[in-house]
């Protein structure tokens, strides 16, 4: 494996003159910029509480917002934020079992690659496959999930922020301090079936009036044995999952602080570690494996804000490095067992600009760079380098019932090996129109529609994997249109506090899909632009809050999904079936209470019938499933200290089913919770 230092050899010189019209943003004589009042749609909403907020800023958002924050969390009792994002609409969630198995998610069946994810403000990337394990982020330290179609509805972000078909939000606690605080401490430990263990501390800490800190760390450990059905057709049988163990451990801290002139800056550093089994698909009668995979993946990011007047400056940048370790002990070559090594770095600046023109009208310059290579132990592996260059011009006009966004991203993309051949240069210009849209007097109502012609570059994988990639390989194109209405309402000493519906019809086209088809030899299969899928599809997501009593508080959750995603590459073969692993129906239930100290969730998921191959015949199809979970809370107050005890039944009639084939998934399992904060 070639090393090589991390340095910034062979940027483009567009980034150069770029950065020097973006950063004269900076320069701006701030003084010289009169202040003048935006204006504030969220305060004309009429919020009873906390739910009501997150409500109304769903409603306004012009593109399709869905939140899971605060007590929401709590209560629906997942351990990890792939657990938690199963209760969105439009979302597959891609499970491959277990604690440790790898969990993805495809949004409006566009594809896992489709859909970004930021920490923070900043995307989590991986550029060797496109793909974020959500499995591996904890609940523990984060206040608030937020996850949009198309793109979040603002002009003022960077503009990563523009470049993908949807996008997951995860926003961690920041500390906050009433009178006379110093500190805040929050310590939990977890316990149940599979062997579970897991202990987690977070502390906030004023250091003084402008800054503050946080600690963040979390310890996992599980034997991830669990009972599972399996038939080879003529027989069933019931059998233990194995090699499906995983011990993690993760550590983060941040530094949150506010400049004189009221300019604010945060700084984080993450490090997460896991060691673990990989249980395999359950094929021929084989379901004892021995194959490991080892990770390690760290960043640092910091992000300063500005306001001036009419200017407003984000500047954020990120640095981070991932380790990750295959071995497989049943496969033997020439010079030893298979034992693969992967290291990846990035490099990330974002510079936003946002000049308020007037009261209504608001413009936004954005530019990002990236840089990322990655480095293998592999045979003829190229060693790949990729720079890339985003701008985005957007503006937004805003007035009391009407909210029109628009931008134009402008990408540029630079690919570099030290052996063999590169996939060179891509250039690409992606608009997008979003409008909100008041019809009536009453602020209840609002229609939103949106358009965005995005795309997803290839992969290091799709294009240089060895004997597999392909570097002629296309960006895989996709258009999304969609026309949504949204209605909350909330009631004063009425039975019925509020409620919220979100129905949102879509059309979403794919084109030139990056898929692995086989060569002239089975074992050699190669990346090709061959794909088209069109997409048709409804969400439909309601909420409601009912105050029995002034002791009794219920809330529900309503959500359903129906989606026709069809094959439309080729007449002659699969045409117009439905894609892989994509149910035409599929939905989810909560129901909360709270009762004093007391506290219940139930929650119902259901996935309708789908089909693991391209061919939607019996062979290969997959059948319906559903899950019933349950949660118990008692909370306990003692002169500021809280006292939660959690106990949790997942799985509760134990049903044995798949999400991916031969791959299964936990019957009925326990979870117990203490946790401690002041």
């Amino acid at each position: 494996m070639t090393k090589r230092k991390f340095a910034f050899n062979g940027i483009c010189d567009s980034f150069f003159g770029f950065s020097a019209i973006v950063w004269l943003g900076v320069f701006v004589p701030f003084s010289s910029l009169a202040q003048t009042d935006s204006v504030k749609k969220a305060d004309e909403l009429k919020e009873v509480s906390i739910r009501a907020v997150k409500l109304g800023k769903r409603q306004l958002s012009a593109s399709p917002l869905q939140i899971l924050s605060g007590k929401d969390l709590e209560r629906i009792g997942s351990l990890s934020v792939a657990d938690a994002i199963r209760f969105f609409s439009g979302v597959q969630l891609k499970d491959y079992g277990g604690i440790g198995g790898l969990k993805t998610i495809n949004v409006r069946s566009m594809g896992t690659n489709h859909t970004a994810v930021f920490y923070d403000g900043v995307q989590l990337g991986n550029a060797q496959n496109g793909q974020v394990d959500l499995g591996k982020f904890s609940l523990d330290n984060i206040e608030e999930i937020e996850l949009y179609n198309g793109q979040k509805s603002t002009i003022f972000q960077s503009a990563r922020g523009f470049a993908s078909g949807s996008s997951i939000y995860l926003n961690t606690k920041r500390p906050e301090f009433e009178n006379g605080q110093t500190d805040h401490l929050k310590a939990s430990v977890k316990g149940g079936s599979f062997g579970l263990i897991n202990p987690s501390v977070l502390w906030q800490h004023k250091i003084s009036d402008a800054v503050s800190a946080s600690f963040s760390t979390e310890y996992k450990n599980a034997n991830g044995r669990y009972k599972f059905r399996y038939t080879n057709g003529v027989y069933d049988t019931t059998l233990v999952r194995k090699n499906a163990d995983i011990e993690t451990m993760r550590v983060e801290a941040g530094l949150n602080g506010k400049l004189p002139d009221s300019s604010t800056w945060t700084a984080k550093v993450y490090f997460y570690k896991d060691n673990q089994g990989l249980p395999g698909a359950i094929v021929n009668n084989v379901y004892d494996f021995s194959q490991r995979l080892w990770n390690e993946n760290f960043f640092a990011q910091a992000a300063y804000k500005k306001e001036a007047g009419r200017y407003n400056l984000i500047v954020a940048t990120k640095f981070a490095n991932d380790y990750s370790r295959y071995l497989n002990p049943d496969y033997v070559k020439e010079d030893g067992l298979l034992n693969n090594i992967y290291k990846q770095r990035e490099f990330y600046l974002s510079v936003a600009n946002r000049y308020k023109i007037n009261s209504f009208w608001d413009v936004v310059l954005s530019g990002d760079y990236q840089r990322n290579t990655l480095d293998a132990n592999l045979e003829r592996f190229p060693y790949p380098t990729r720079n890339t260059l985003l701008t985005a011009l957007a503006t937004q006009i805003h007035f009391e019932k009407i909210d029109i966004q628009a931008n134009l991203l402008n990408t540029y993309v630079n690919d570099k090996v030290e052996k063999y051949f590169s996939a060179g240069n891509k250039h690409m210009l992606s608009p997008t129109v979003m409008v909100s849209w008041q019809p009536f007097d009453q602020k209840e109502f609002r229609i939103r529609s949106f358009y965005k012609n995005i795309f997803r570059m290839p992969t290091f994988n799709d294009l240089y994997y060895t004997q597999i990639g392909n570097t002629f390989l296309k960006p895989e194109y996709t258009k999304q249109y969609d026309l949504g209405v949204t209605y909350i309402k909330a009631f004063e000493g009425k039975l019925l506090q509020q409620v919220s519906v979100q129905t949102d019809a879509y059309y979403n086209t794919v084109k030139d899909k990056i898929v692995a088809v086989p060569g002239a030899n089975l074992f050699r299969w190669s990346m090709q632009n061959i794909g088209r899928v069109q997409i048709k599809g409804l969400d439909v997501n309601v909420q409601t809050a009912w105050k029995v009593t002034d002791n009794l508080l219920l809330n529900t959750g309503l959500t359903y999904t129906y989606q026709q995603a069809l094959n439309v590459t080729n007449v002659n073969l699969n045409y117009r079936d439905q894609i892989p692993y994509i149910p035409l129906n599929s939905g989810s239930f909560l129901l909360g209470a709270d009762w004093r100290n007391f506290a219940m969730n139930y929650s119902y998921i259901y996935t309708s019938e789908r089909y693991d191959q391209s061919a939607n015949n019996h062979n290969n199809y997959v059948p319906a499933w559903y899950t019933h979970d349950i949660a118990f809370h008692y909370t306990k107050t003692i002169n500021k200290e809280r006292f939660r005890l959690s106990a949790e039944v997942n799985n509760l009639l134990n049903q044995y089913y798949d999400v991916i084939t031969n791959f299964p998934m936990p019957g009925r399992s326990y979870r117990f919770t203490l946790a401690y904060s002041y």
